[in-house]
């Protein structure tokens, strides 16, 4: 009670169940958190009297978005206080002539890309979830999404930032600017550093004009080989596609019967490309898109209207939600390889799968070789969770081998907690770890995440 009074002096404090605030979605994995409080400050001042306080007092601090994170990013492990953002939800600026934003970190992917449409522009970064997440919480993580291909994640579309860092005090790097080169990178530092050396408070978004159209291809083929082929046959054609996705066939198995047109029988692989541009530019490149996929598809099918594009992409955001239904749960991870390794990865996700007694699939961005390698299993069934565990190794240990990474999207977390180490050479860990002694000498924010 009494670290709830002195907070309460400091900022809002959260009463009833905290639950909803110590998962996110790698609750299946049995990772929940405890909290001695959840805070919910309104302002930068705020934040950064909190702060202060915990650095004074020795109290962990765990900032969080949204919650959508794969990697228990936001999970507060042994205690301390949860930070959430949701209230720090003010557009402060919007400058549409100049095609610039600057926001909170607590307002959502959904409502600035939709600000900016009713403009006529486009924040790019397009993560799952985008009505939850939080711009805070994709620029803590760095978050991608199918449209990264060609755009990038969201550190690109960030030109400057407002964080809070210990022991309390608000710091600007970057600004409205669209070019830097005074100092030390310090804002790409703190993007993607899951909250361990320092707080998001607002950000400058960079904004371009929307394209006046966007035609998806889908391309459907036997198997991993000839899906694959298609992938490198667009890298390879010089097409500037916009999303390059790929559904293996498991994937289809469990999300193809509501896809919006009837599937070719024998479908084992789909890729899904998308061109934009102005109309003619968009529908020149959909059909040279949609002939290049046709090499050795079963069926190439492109969608035209906006009903048909909108069904399309509900179908794409759905296919998560498809394939937990299956079986009731999934573990997946998000690891990502090169792109003439990308091939190799799909098929041994499956055989790794095979090797622990596990339906496996794999989806994911193709463009970027970026596979969400999954792992099917019922919920509440220790011995399986157990065996996934074994086999998310196995993919983990697969990946840097093949010269990827451990994570593409979703940071370490807790999840990947020690594997830095496997997949960076002894050096680089060290400056890792000083990085994060400079920040947060006492290792209070988000303590146990983004370790090697």
């Amino acid at each position: 009670m009494a670290l709830r009074d002195e907070l309460a002096g400091i900022t809002s404090v959260l009463d009833g169940p905290a639950s909803a605030y110590l998962n996110d979605s790698t609750e299946i994995r049995g990772l929940h958190g405890r909290a001695d409080a959840v805070v919910a400050p309104s302002s930068v001042d705020e934040v950064a009297r909190l702060l202060a306080w915990c650095y004074e007092n020795g109290v962990p601090l765990i900032p969080r978005g949204g919650g959508t994170g794969y990697a228990g990013g936001a999970v507060p492990l042994d205690g301390g206080v949860v930070l959430t953002l949701e209230r720090l939800n003010r557009v402060r600026s919007f400058d549409p002539l100049l095609w610039r934003m600057f926001v909170e970190a607590g307002v959502t992917t959904g409502d600035v890309r939709r600000l900016a449409r009713e403009q006529g522009l486009m924040f790019p970064p397009d993560p799952g979830g985008a009505e939850q997440s939080q711009i805070g919480g994709n620029i803590a993580t760095n978050a991608g999404g199918p449209h990264a291909f060609k755009y990038g994640v969201t550190g690109k579309w960030v030109t400057g930032l407002e964080a809070v860092v210990p022991p309390g005090e608000v710091i600007t790097v970057g600004g409205p600017t669209r070019k830097d080169a005074a100092g030390y990178d310090l804002k790409s530092l703190l993007i993607g550093s899951e909250g361990t050396l320092g707080i998001v408070t607002a950000a400058w978004l960079r904004l371009v004009p929307a394209p006046e159209a966007a035609f998806p291809v889908a391309a459907f083929y036997d198997g991993i080989g000839a899906g694959c082929s298609a992938i490198l046959s667009i890298l390879g054609s010089g097409l500037e596609v916009a999303t390059i996705e790929y559904l293996d066939g498991g994937t289809l198995e469990a999300a193809g019967a509501s896809f919006p047109v009837e599937m070719p029988r024998g479908a084992g692989f789909l890729v899904i490309a998308e061109a934009d541009g102005s109309a003619s530019e968009a529908a020149r490149l959909r059909d040279e898109t949609a002939a290049v996929l046709g090499e050795g598809a079963l069926a190439v099918t492109a969608a035209s209207s906006p009903d048909e594009i909108a069904a399309l992409w509900r179908w794409r955001d759905g296919v998560t939600f498809a394939v937990t239904a299956l079986m009731g749960a999934k573990v997946s991870e998000d690891i990502a390889v090169p792109l003439d390794r990308i091939e190799e990865a799909i098929a041994e996700t499956l055989e790794i799968g095979r090797r622990h007694g596990l339906p496996a699939c794999s989806w994911g961005h193709a463009g970027d070789g970026n596979l969400h390698s999954t792992f099917l299993l019922a919920p509440g069934d220790p011995e399986a969770l157990a065996r996934a565990s074994r086999a998310t190794d196995d993919l983990l240990e697969m990946a840097i081998r093949l010269g990827g990474t451990v994570s593409g999207e979703h940071g370490l977390g807790v999840i990947r907690s020690g594997w830095l180490s496997r997949q960076w050479g002894a050096r680089a860990v060290e400056l890792h770890a000083e990085i994060k002694q400079v920040f947060d000498p006492k290792g209070l924010l988000n303590p146990g995440k983004k370790t090697a």
